[in-house]
């Protein structure tokens, strides 16, 4: 099966000079034609309900389907039932295509868009495949906590959605796989304390929902001088440390690991402490993709990780809308073979295609963000270094892909 990254490798090489080829995995068009969003589930010119397939990506008009059972000659029903959930097919798919039902979360807080096959709805409460990673969420009594719940979903849908097209594994800690499996615990620090503290630990991410309000956030961006904090941007860093636990740890990719990001037995707690306390060496923008990166191995990793979600993801949408580099003019030394984890790996083309496209990409979108009095759209740079380790996540990727 071709995963994400193949088909934007792919497309890359056609459409990012000299040809255009668009690409559809974020852009979408309802049945009525007009252009539909990633977030909606519903259209706003014909009114038609829509709904995301996770199986197959796609985002698309929902055509009801009447699956109440026939009636039973001589049976009289006892007592009410409970209604069950409406019946759905993609619009344009056939009748032996599975029934679907909306997430059982469509009618919350979270607002889920996503779609579950009715055959298995009932081993995940009806969840989706994005909700039924969920182990807590905020009490929905609270005003805020039910805002914070619905943007933090938004931006787990999206990681959710990334990590399913790259091919990774993406399973339920709860339902589907509680030794290796995957969960969330969205909590709210109580005003008596102790504070949330947003991590990974065995499999398991929590998030502080406070960071969903966007003025905490932004106050602490300025107090641990970041250039860059966001929901999305704090999934991404925490399923790094999940995914290394699960592809790297236990695994051949180990050794590689340690010659490349360092020893991750070094004291972490000790390595966390140094950081805050002294700040990051006066080299590391040389080394790394960020300074908080400097700080551990796993931490080098993980915001590695985070920066490759980053770029494939924005890659794939600017493919998806048809944006091509036909007429960037931008001046800059591209990577090369020697700046790789392997320079005889066989996908080297591909790779370097992708992030050299990505320079060019961030050049011209920090420009326009400078043209609105914005910060940067992508305020870091890359060395050599970091391509390197994203080189080698890259295949990590690739190989946890394949099987």
């Amino acid at each position: 099966m071709e995963t994400l990254f193949d088909a934007l490798s792919r497309e890359l090489g056609r459409a990012w000079k000299p040809h255009r080829a668009p690409h559809t995995p974020r852009a979408y068009r309802c049945r009525c034609g007009r252009a539909i969003f990633f977030r909606n589930s519903r259209c706003l010119g014909c009114g038609a309900e829509l709904g995301y397939e996770p199986a197959r990506m796609i985002l698309a008009a929902l055509e009801p389907v009447d699956a109440a059972p026939a009636a039973v000659a001589g049976a009289v029903r006892t007592a009410p039932a409970e209604a069950p959930p409406l019946q759905w097919r993609l619009h344009g798919d056939t009748a032996d295509a599975p029934l679907l039902q909306r997430c059982a979360n469509f009618d919350s807080a979270a607002g889920c868009n996503w779609m579950v096959e009715s055959a298995d709805a009932h081993r995940h409460q009806g969840l989706c495949r994005a909700c039924r990673l969920n182990r807590f969420i905020p009490h929905q009594s609270d005003p805020f906590n039910r805002e914070a719940w619905s943007r933090i979903e938004n931006a787990k849908r999206r990681l959710v959605s990334s990590l399913l097209g790259l091919g990774l594994p993406v399973r339920s800690r709860l339902s589907e796989d509680p030794q290796r499996g995957l969960a969330f615990d969205f909590l709210r620090s109580p005003p008596e304390g102790p504070r949330v503290v947003t991590g990974h630990v065995d499999g398991v991410i929590t998030l502080d929902v406070e960071e969903a309000d966007d003025a905490r956030r932004e106050a602490l961006r300025h107090e641990l001088r970041e250039p860059y904090r966001t929901l999305l941007g704090h999934l991404r860093h925490e399923v790094g440390h999940y995914y290394w636990d699960r592809l790297v740890r236990d695994g051949a990719w180990l050794e590689s690991f340690r010659a490349l990001f360092g020893d991750e037995r070094a004291d972490y707690a000790a390595a966390l402490a140094r950081n805050y306390e002294h700040g990051p060496p006066a080299d590391w923008a040389t080394r790394h993709v960020s300074a908080y990166a400097s700080a551990h191995p796993w931490e080098d990793w993980a915001e590695s990780w985070a920066h490759y979600l980053h770029m494939v993801d924005t890659m794939d949408t600017a493919l998806s809308f048809g944006l091509e580099a036909d007429n960037v003019e931008l001046s800059y030394e591209p990577f090369t073979r020697a700046h790789l984890w392997r320079t005889d790996d066989p996908g080297a083309d591909g790779f370097l295609g992708f992030v050299n496209a990505w320079i060019e990409l961030t050049g011209v979108l920090n420009e326009l963000s400078r043209s609105m009095g914005q910060p940067d759209f992508y305020p870091f740079v890359l060395p050599h270094a970091a391509v390197r380790k994203m080189h080698f996540i890259h295949c990590v990727v690739r190989d946890a892909a394949q099987g």
